[in-house]
């Protein structure tokens, strides 16, 4: 175990003089990666716990040690990044960047830990997976030049490599396990591939792109497209797969031609093969997951059996979060027969806006599929999720979006006349009436069903039983004939307390992850037959005991209009109000959209969690003296028929205002000496605050957009577009307001952002406009990194951003009677 020495004491805790930083306009004198200061190190580099993956026959789990966060010079690495992949050419893998590097096996009857044997000095375990008999597990080790498939014998604890050939996990593992626990489906790089040809050094001409026009075609814009004839050839290089059946015993047999293949599944008897292929013309506006697909079967000895669906590229999808592509789509096995299949095809034309009974209609056929198929139900709303159990059972959940509906159904898949019975009606923003998700396991097949009890007449239900009191994880026994719940188990305070895996068919006997304020997660065993207290299986320690002490407390507070609001509100260590008066604030937070004030009022969390220092959040500014409300709620909400976003600008005032009153009134807070922040929607946030009020001294907006023109055909719940709500996207955009900006705000942006919407762009001519207005502003553009941040320097340098931007603008302020 490593020990980290406390960083902080009261006196570290003591507000600091103002660092004298010479920053001038587009010239900053400092280069390079920059460290933060030790306790902000620190919270980097304390160590993580180990991955917990609880074996299907409930006797083993596998704990997965991780090291610390790469270096840049991993993230560095190249990489491709074609349709919307990110590719990393040299393994022939989706790019990754976390990996194990260390695994042991815990015995749940007497939890004891034996360490695995047999495996190499440098671990990069990218991939695991139980065989269902729980006697094996594969796993995928990273490699110099490609990706290799492991196997883990779990009764001996050793392992060794399967085979030599190398599997091809650009869009999945590349490995599942098929016949029972007898086999390994494996997709493979082909053998004899011919080398992709040299980039030109001169190009052939331009990259054209043309339009005939006719209907609407409105997509979101996406970053990393396909933009030559070469991109689509390179894609197509490195989607080419072989399939292959590999046994135990490392025999591998080659069952397919190379295919363009993005996605391969096995029938639970393992006799078929369900793949999807991509289909050109392919488009540079949308990702791969929207290309032309050709679905075929094919057998294990590598014959065709049937096409079964072509799909067109879906370019000219309905507008509205509710549309989809009309005809069929979804296609997969049923997870408790041999080899039946199950897909969704849409009806209405895929369009929410056309007034139909019926928008969904679920269909299944069974091998040897001679027969037509069945169509199993009808549903009003968008298909959600199907849990299969038998032929007399499976629970079918639908949407809307729009409305926030939500059902649950159960019907009987081979019952081909019987009617749904409705389980469940509600909001889906709804969380105290959330009935949670169906308890599944997994079968003699490794599929995962339906837990169904022992006299068929009951299922189970966990979730995080969200409450006035904060969320309370649940179990729920469900009778299918009466309907009536029971409880039979609850989290208890002073432990936040979540259900990991049911270990029986009674719903008696199961793990929990328990955590407290102080108290880490770590793993129990119940046995609710006996009176016996519950049974700790591991006792990680505290990863960074500095950060003991602190204070926790969920505060409910009010809006000028009435709707409630939620936040966590942290105090640093050795800090009392009353003694030592307000302190500087750091608010972090991420607007939500909702329909009704009662669903936005709402608490969200629990006060029992365990205190995650985590770097990506606010909590490390503790260490530095800062009081940090994080997750004030900040609801926007349209009631009935209006839309949210049309008083985006009013409500977003009010829930800052009335949180920067809270920490105020509560004597914490000193209301000239408060910052807010946020990544991604929550930077946006951060911008219009800063632009629209002066609540606060300064603002930190990381991945960010703030010109809403950039997004004109959309942006998180809002489905309507520029033209059709351009006061909106206009009233939205921060940047439209750039002259407004009377108080500092820090931009930091990965230079190879790959989310929807926040292209790096936005961050760099936010910064220009408020710059060139005279504005105080700071851009700092991470190199090599996505939306979330991974290099160890960049997430240091990120705090070191952070820390100083609130010493100078926030900590060291002195009082301004003119922020109006």
């Amino acid at each position: 175990m490593i020990r980290i020495k406390p960083l902080f004491a009261a006196a570290a805790l003591a507000l600091s003089a103002s660092a004298s930083y010479q920053i001038q306009a587009g010239n900053v004198a400092e280069s390079g990666y920059q460290l933060p200061p030790a306790e902000l190190q620190a919270v980097v580099d304390a160590p993580r716990g180990p991955l917990f993956r609880l074996g299907p026959q409930r006797k083993t789990a596998l704990l997965l040690t991780l090291p610390g966060l790469p270096g840049i010079a991993d993230v560095s690495q190249p990489e491709l990044r074609l349709a919307g992949l990110r590719i990393n050419p040299r393994t022939r893998a989706a790019s990754h960047f976390d990996f194990g590097n260390g695994m042991s096996l815990l015995d749940v009857a007497t939890g004891k830990a034996r360490e695995v044997k047999g495996l190499p000095a440098k671990l990069k375990i990218a991939e695991t997976a139980w065989s269902p008999d729980e006697q094996w597990l594969a796993f995928s080790l990273w490699v110099e030049g490609g990706v290799e498939l492991w196997l883990l014998d779990i009764k001996k604890g050793t392992a060794r490599r399967l085979m030599a050939d190398k599997l091809n996990a650009v869009t999945g593992p590349g490995f599942s396990w098929i016949e029972g626990s007898e086999k390994i489906l494996v997709r493979l790089t082909p053998l004899h591939q011919k080398e992709l040809p040299p980039l030109p050094a001169v190009p052939a001409g331009p990259n054209m792109q043309e339009t005939k026009g006719g209907k609407t075609l409105q997509n979101r814009i996406y970053p990393d497209m396909l933009r030559t004839a070469r991109d689509s050839d390179t894609l197509d290089w490195y989607l080419q797969t072989q399939l292959g059946i590999v046994n135990l015993n490392g025999e591998l047999r080659r069952i397919t031609r190379p295919m363009t293949l993005i996605k391969s599944l096995a029938s639970p008897d393992g006799k078929l093969i369900l793949t999807t292929q991509l289909r050109r013309p392919y488009s540079t506006m949308l990702p791969v997951d929207r290309f032309g697909q050709l679905i075929e079967l094919w057998d294990i000895q590598g014959k065709k059996v049937k096409t079964v669906a072509e799909r067109p590229l879906r370019e000219r999808i309905p507008t509205g979060n509710d549309a989809v592509q009309a005809g069929p789509r979804d296609f997969g096995w049923r997870t408790d027969k041999p080899a039946t299949l199950y897909w969704l095809e849409a009806q209405a034309g895929g369009d929410p806006e056309v007034n139909s009974k019926t928008h969904d209609a679920l269909f299944q056929q069974a091998a040897p599929f001679d027969a037509p198929a069945q169509k199993i139900m009808d549903l009003g709303w968008r298909f959600g999720n199907v849990q299969w159990g038998n032929d007399y059972l499976a629970v079918v959940t639908e949407n809307w979006v729009k409305t926030r509906d939500t059902r649950t159904w159960r019907i009987q898949p081979g019952v081909p006349d019987s009617k749904p019975e409705l389980m469940f009606a509600r909001k889906s923003e709804d969380q105290y009436s959330n009935p949670g998700n169906p308890v599944m396991t997994q079968n003699a097949q490794g599929r995962l069903v339906l837990r169904i009890s022992p006299d068929g007449k009951a299922i189970f239900f966990t979730g995080t039983g969200a409450s006035a009191e904060g969320d309370r994880p649940f179990l729920d026994k469900f009778d299918l004939t009466n309907k009536q719940i029971t409880r039979l188990w609850r989290s208890q305070a002073p432990y936040y307390e979540e259900i990991l895996a049911l270990l029986n068919d009674k719903g008696n006997s199961f793990i929990t992850s328990r955590e407290s304020v102080e108290e880490r997660p770590n793993f129990y065993f119940y046995d609710l037959q006996t009176s016996a207290a519950p049974r700790a299986l591991t006792q990680f320690p505290h990863p960074m005991p500095q950060f003991k002490g602190i204070k926790k407390q969920q505060i409910r507070y009010e809006r000028e209009d009435g709707v409630d609001l939620t936040a966590t509100l942290y105090l640093p260590p050795g800090y009392d109000p009353k003694r030592d008066g307000p302190r500087p604030v750091l608010m972090w937070a991420y607007p939500r959209e909702f329909k009704s004030a009662e669903a936005a009022g709402q608490v969200l969390g629990s006060p029992y969690k365990f205190n995650r220092i985590s770097y990506n959040g606010p909590l490390p500014m503790l260490a530095r003296g800062y009081v940090v409300l994080d997750g004030p709620t900040m609801p926007i909400i349209g009631e009935g028929k209006k839309e949210p976003n049309d008083t985006y600008l009013e409500q977003l005032k009010m829930d800052a205002e009335a949180a920067v009153d809270e920490v105020v009134r509560l004597g914490v807070g000193d209301r000239n000496r408060i910052a807010i922040g946020g990544h991604s929607y929550g930077a946006f946030m951060t911008a219009n605050l800063l632009a629209h009020t002066r609540f606060f001294r300064a603002g930190i907006a990381r991945s960010g957009a703030y010109n809403r023109s950039l997004t004109p055909f959309g942006f998180q719940s809002e489905d309507r577009n520029y033209w059709k709500a351009n006061k909106v996207y206009q009233e939205m955009s921060p940047f439209n307001f750039a002259h407004q900006f009377k108080d500092p705000i820090l931009f930091i942006h990965g230079e190879q952002d790959n989310n929807s919407g926040t292209f790096p762009m936005q961050s760099e001519r936010m910064y220009q406009a408020i710059q060139g207005l005279g504005g105080a502003t700071r851009l700092s553009m991470l190199p090599n990194e996505s939306h979330s941040y991974r290099a160890r320097e960049s997430i240091l340098h990120m705090l070191w951003e952070q820390d100083r931007w609130l010493e100078m603008y926030v900590k060291n302020a002195k009082p301004d009677g003119n922020r109006e």
